[in-house]
């Protein structure tokens, strides 16, 4: 589990984890709505990661999972 921040500017949301000074784009997403937002995503180095889905309210601070490299 890892702390990252999420947020938006012109319609790209960007993932920031600090502790690895790595920040990507997430390029895909499993929910997309105001409502639903999160799941699984595909971040623009290839990596997979987990984010609570929950209602999209950017930026904010999240807890999220890496699934895969």
């Amino acid at each position: 589990m890892a702390k990252v921040m999420l947020r938006e500017v012109n319609g790209v949301v960007s993932f920031y984890f600090a502790k690895k000074d790595m920040e990507e784009t997430i390029e895909t997403l499993e929910f997309d709505t105001e409502d639903n937002w999160g799941g699984e995503v595909t971040l623009s180095n290839g990596e997979t990661w987990w984010i609570q889905p929950g209602a999209k309210k950017l930026p904010k601070e999240e807890v999220c999972k890496k699934i895969a490299d």
